[in-house]
């Protein structure tokens, strides 16, 4: 980062994630949740019998305001989806079903037509099905539109992860497809301070920098059987917070000592003035999906059965380790 650059930080931007997160606990409270030993920090799970049924909840995010500006919103359904399926996947439960809630300013046939495509080709790739959504209109509150969803998932009881890390396991990390659909207000700050969307993009890849952050989110559906075949204790999906998600693991000292490289949209992203302790509180960096494995033996074999690697160690301690930045 240059150092005459003013420096940009996602609460400078409008975001506070510790604020965010104390709201959220403060919901949670209100209305009694979060008392179940059964539920994981990445869906609510109900006692059906000899299954769990889970629900996951999510939307889209300000990256609808990039798909507004380059009036293409064809792959943001595909975000919907894999922001929903993928917080199962990391409580070890395989997503079934989907529904969908797209809000909107006012209705246009062209634009319900694109996102239906995303949900449609995100439901495809997730291997679940679209039972249904609500479209609804809402001049007086909504500007644009507002794309969310819910998810729900079925798994065995024996077959949900733990959830908690111990000392030393290892960290297998599968890599991202770039800037998902976290973050997206600090992107869209560094994309516009000094250019715009339909700016070239410095690197190969993409035409334009708007065409870079709306790079699908990657689904991770596939890596449920061989992360259970393989005695996966906990896995973590990185979304908003970034790196620090791992902490959804337990109070331990996570050491990332090889992560998946940072796509370029990373390094565009940065250089508009955001430190490097930022960028990995805030984005995934390259490496979208962490799994916890007690066997180090295991994690190999689980990397090499799928396009992942072990990217680390969990140790006693706390906090989160990259190459020596401290989280």
């Amino acid at each position: 980062m240059n150092e005459e650059t003013e420096e940009l930080t996602y609460s400078g931007s409008g975001v506070d994630i510790a604020d965010s997160e104390a709201a959220t606990a403060a919901l949670v409270s209100a209305v009694g949740g979060g008392d179940s030993d059964t539920d994981s920090d990445y869906a609510g799970l109900l006692d059906i019998g000899e299954r769990y049924l889970a629900l996951a909840t999510d939307g889209v995010g300000t990256k609808l305001l990039v798909a507004e500006a380059l009036e293409d919103y064809s792959t943001i359904g595909i975000d919907c989806i894999a922001m929903n399926a993928n917080d199962l996947v990391a409580a070890g439960v395989e997503p079934v079903a989907f529904v969908d809630y797209l809000a909107v300013e006012r209705p246009d046939e062209d634009v319900a037509e694109q996102v239906g495509e995303g949900l449609a080709a995100g439901a495809e790739k997730a291997d679940l099905t679209l039972v249904g959504g609500e479209t609804a209109v809402m001049p007086d509150v909504i500007r644009g539109l507002d794309l969310a969803g819910t998810c729900a998932g079925l798994a065995p009881k024996e077959a949900v992860f733990e959830g908690r890390a111990k000392p030393g396991d290892a960290l297998v990390g599968w890599a991202s497809s770039g800037i998902h659909s976290n973050g997206l207000t600090l992107a869209r700050e560094a994309a516009t301070r000094e250019g715009g969307y339909d700016d070239a993009f410095p690197d190969e890849g993409y035409d334009t920098v708007g065409e870079a952050l709306l790079e699908p989110t990657r689904i991770y559906t596939e890596l449920l059987e061989p992360m259970r075949a393989h005695g996966v204790r906990g896995a973590a999906h990185i979304t908003g917070g970034g790196w620090s998600n791992l902490e959804r693991l337990g109070d331990r000292n996570y050491v990332i000592e090889d992560p998946h490289p940072a796509q370029p949209v990373f390094g565009f992203v940065q250089s508009a003035g955001v430190t490097d302790e930022e960028m990995h509180r805030t984005f995934n960096m390259g490496t979208g999906f962490v799994a916890a494995v007690s066997d180090t033996g295991a994690a190999e074999a689980l990397a090499g059965e799928t396009d992942g690697r072990v990217i680390g160690v969990v140790e006693e301690g706390s906090g989160v380790d990259i190459r020596g930045l401290t989280l």
